[in-house]
């Protein structure tokens, strides 16, 4: 195999400019938050020729995520995306669709979770202790069975093979938003891409340069961090590099990722999730037809797999979850595509630890940190848009004392 041809050195900005380097949710948040603060000079890079990171949509007939991709209606993105109307046609679960959710446990389907499971999702998640497991925790209140069909069950927003082992405050936080009714989950029209176009364009018109095809190296954000502040909004590992920081680093899972495309069936089930070990299926046809052609279903399905497992045992999971909520899709199956997203699924708090000792946002000498994985707080790409803005808070300030605070207050969320 060829090595990667190193970086062609990027010509250093103008003084004053903010560089966002990644053009990820984080980073095109960042951009945008940047320009809307009065700063007249933006510049972010994306090594890839298109926008979206993790939020892109592929193309063609099937416009699938890189994994189950939804907004929170009660969250911190989702309200700064309508303030802008940036979100545009979204959809909620149909009723007839959530109808059709099952929940595996003990070889079979059914209709509804266990209730001590649902009991439990009623607890706020500040009544959770940091410093313990989730699983000893619930177990203390609903018992070891019911505590585990909880901690799996949230496989689907921690994509962790053990989410019984984190922090019992991170998991019931999640628990209790995903179990809130009704539902949070969103779903923009047309996959991710559409929300990512908006926000380029949005970027766009504020006077942001966006280049594309554009791959720094550590030496370029040095360099570049020497004429004004440097947001880099990549995944850890990558910033690592740029930095040539050993210290970001973070927890976060590894997931085996299922694309199928089926030919519609009636009575196929819209979601299933395993509560035997984490695991979660979704027809995401069922609030949006738009995703697959006529007369076909795009479900996606993701198994978070253990450190020594492999992609193969996730997808084999997922395969013996087809056959009870998806009778036949073998034969059916127009479209296949399979993944193993390692690391980059967000981070997760193992007890003792919040997000508070994640990363740092301010990595000093003009360079602060973006994305999924650093200090803020949220449930998934909340996450990332948390850190955006507070990294441009902090830039701003620093660069220009007294300067209109652009970020959100996370010393108290």
């Amino acid at each position: 195999m060829n090595p990667r041809p190193a970086p062609t050195p990027v010509p250093a900005p103008a003084p004053g400019t903010v560089t966002v380097v990644g053009g990820g949710l984080a980073g095109l948040v960042t951009a945008v938050t940047a320009a809307e603060s009065g700063h007249t000079r933006v510049r972010l890079h994306e090594s890839h020729h298109t926008l979206g990171g993790r939020a892109r949509t592929t193309t063609g007939p099937y416009k699938a995520n890189e994994g189950p991709h939804a907004l929170y209606s009660r969250g911190p993105l989702w309200t700064w995306l309508q303030q802008r109307d940036l979100i545009g046609p979204a959809a909620a679960v149909p009723f007839r669709a959530a109808a059709r959710t099952r929940f595996h446990r003990s070889g079979s389907l059914h209709c509804m979770p266990p209730l001590p499971a649902l009991r439990l999702g009623r607890t706020q998640g500040a009544e959770a202790p940091v410093d313990i497991d989730f699983l000893t925790w619930a177990t203390s209140r609903i018992g070891e069975r019911h505590a585990r069909y909880a901690a799996n069950s949230l496989g689907v927003a921690v994509f962790h093979h053990d989410p019984g082992a984190l922090s019992a405050r991170f998991v019931q936080e999640r628990l209790h938003r995903v179990l809130t009714m009704p539902p949070e989950a969103k779903y923009p029209l047309g996959g991710w891409s559409s929300v990512v176009e908006r926000l380029g364009s949005r970027a766009r018109d504020l006077g942001v340069r966006i280049e594309t095809d554009s791959r720094l190296s550590a030496s370029d954000v040095s360099s570049a961090a020497a004429h004004g502040p440097v947001i880099v909004a990549t995944s850890l590992p990558a910033a690592r590099g740029l930095l040539d920081d050993r210290s970001l680093t973070w927890d976060s899972g590894r997931t085996a990722l299922l694309d199928l495309g089926l030919r519609t069936r009636r009575g196929d089930a819209f979601i299933v999730s395993d509560l035997d070990a984490p695991g979660w299926i979704e027809r995401f046809t069922a609030q949006d037809p738009t995703l697959a052609p006529p007369g076909e279903q795009l479900v996606q399905a993701q198994f978070p797999v253990a450190p020594a497992g492999s992609k193969a045992d996730g997808i084999a999971r997922a395969e013996r979850l087809l056959d009870l909520g998806f009778p036949h899709w073998r034969d059916r199956v127009t479209h296949r595509t399979e993944a193993l997203a390692a690391g980059r699924t967000g981070a997760v708090d193992l007890p003792g630890t919040t997000w508070r000792d994640r990363p740092a946002i301010d990595r000093g000498n003009g360079v602060y940190l973006a994305g999924d994985q650093v200090a803020a707080p949220g449930l998934l790409a909340e996450v990332s848009f948390n850190s955006a803005p507070e990294a441009v808070s902090l830039a701003l300030r620093a660069a220009r004392p007294g300067t209109r605070d652009a970020g959100l207050d996370l010393k108290h969320a």
